[in-house]
Formats: structure tokens, sequence, C-alpha cells
């Protein structure tokens, strides 16, 4: 092989590594974050639903107070 193929081969070589590093520490980053967004877009889910029943529970005690005579 000539000296030049071999320093192509090299920065190829080079080149592919750099990526592979790149695409798992981008990975490693982005990974935990998007769970911990999930998480909390789960737990303000939930508590939106606890505050809709919480008014939908008052709205009906209002509606049977006045029902009540």
């Amino acid at each position: 092989m000539s000296r030049q193929a071999m320093q192509m081969l090299g920065s190829v070589l080079v080149a592919v590594a750099i990526v592979a590093v790149a695409i798992i520490v981008v990975t490693a980053q982005f990974g935990p974050t998007s769970a911990a967004e999930q998480e909390v877009r789960e737990e303000r889910q939930d508590q939106r639903i606890d505050a809709q029943e919480e008014r939908r529970d008052e709205a009906q005690d209002r509606r049977d107070d006045q029902q009540d005579p």
C-alpha cells in the first residue's frame, strides 16, 4: 500500500471514530433528559386530571346543594 493510501485509510478511520463518539455523547446526554421530560409531562397531565375531577365534584356538590330545599 502506498503511503498516500495508508494516510487516507487512517483519516477515514479517525473520522468514523469521531462520528461514533459524537453519537454516543449526544445519545447519552439526551436520553435521560427525554425520560425526565416525559415524567414531568405525565405528572402535569395527572395534575390536570385531578384538578378537572375536583372541579366536577365541586360543581356536583353545588348542584346538589341547590336542589335540596
